[in-house]
C-alpha cells in the first residue's frame, strides 16, 4: 500500500474504496491515516468482497485494482479513457500484444491461455486475458449480470474456489455487452502472497465455464474488442 498507492493521483479517479477483511499488518490503519473509504469484509472470499463492496458504491464505474504491486496505476488514465469511449468492461490485459506478466509462471500463464481460448470459443468472445482482476466496468452490469446472486451449490462447491472474474467475462459475452481489452504489464508481486491453489482452483473455474453453458441463457452474441 505505502508503494502503490501513493502513485494514484486522487483526480484519476471519484473515490477509492477499501476492502478489508481482518489484516493486521497496518493496512487498515494506513488506510484510515490516508482517508480511503473503507469496508470491512464480513464474509471471506474474493466474491463476497465483491457484492459487499458494491452495496456500498454509488459510482457509475467500478475499477477492481490490487494494491500487491500486480496493477500498474500507470495505466488507470488509459483504463477510464478506453470506459469513456462507451465500454461496458475494459480488462488491463497482460496478454494483450506488447503486454507481459512478471507474475505469472508456466502453469498459471498455461491456465490463464486454456481458460481464455474456452470462454472464446464457448462463447464467441475474443478476449486475451480472463483472469486478471485489473479492470473497468459500470457498475450496473454487476447486477444485471446476476453477479450478487448466492448460487446453492456453486457457491458451496465451485464458486468459493474460483476466482469472479472469468465468470464475468462470461456472462458480459452472453449478454453481448461491448467490452475491450487493453494491453498493461503485470509486475511482479511486491507484498503479500499469491493463495491460489492452481489445481483446485483450475478445477472450479472449469466447472465454472462448463455450468455455464447450461444456467445462463445467451442473450446476445460478443462484442468483445481488441
Amino acid at each position: 500500500m505505502k508503494e502503490i498507492m501513493p502513485r494514484i493521483q486522487r483526480d484519476w479517479v471519484d473515490e477509492i474504496m477499501v476492502v478489508d477483511a481482518g489484516s493486521t499488518d497496518g493496512t487498515l490503519e494506513y488506510a484510515r491515516d490516508h482517508g480511503y473509504r473503507i469496508v470491512q469484509q464480513q464474509r471471506p472470499g474474493l466474491k463476497h468482497a465483491y457484492m459487499e463492496a458494491m452495496k456500498q458504491i454509488t459510482n457509475d464505474v467500478v475499477i477492481t485494482f490490487s494494491p500487491d504491486g500486480n496493477s500498474d496505476p500507470d495505466r488507470l488514465p488509459d483504463l477510464t479513457a478506453k470506459m469513456r469511449a462507451g465500454y461496458d468492461m475494459v480488462i488491463v490485459s497482460r496478454y494483450a500484444a506488447g503486454a507481459r506478466s512478471e507474475d505469472d509462471d508456466a502453469v498459471t500463464a498455461f491456465g490463464n491461455k486454456l481458460f481464455t481460448t474456452m470462454i472464446n470459443l464457448l462463447y464467441r468472445a475474443r478476449y486475451t486475458d480472463t483472469l486478471v482482476m485489473y479492470r473497468a466496468y459500470r457498475r450496473e452490469i454487476f447486477t444485471a449480470l446476476d453477479m450478487d446472486k448466492k448460487d446453492g451449490f456453486a457457491e458451496r462447491v465451485v464458486y468459493n474456489r474460483a476466482s469472479t472474474e472469468p465468470l464475468l467475462c462470461i456472462r458480459a459475452a452472453k449478454m453481448g455487452l461491448r467490452c475491450a481489452d487493453i494491453p498493461g504489464d503485470e509486475p511482479p508481486r511486491i507484498g503479500g502472497k499469491r493463495k491460489l491453489q492452481v489445481f483446485r482452483g483450475g478445477a472450479a473455474i472449469l466447472c465454472m465455464i462448463l455450468r455455464e453453458l447450461v444456467v445462463w441463457r445467451r442473450r446476445g452474441k460478443a462484442k468483445t474488442e481488441a
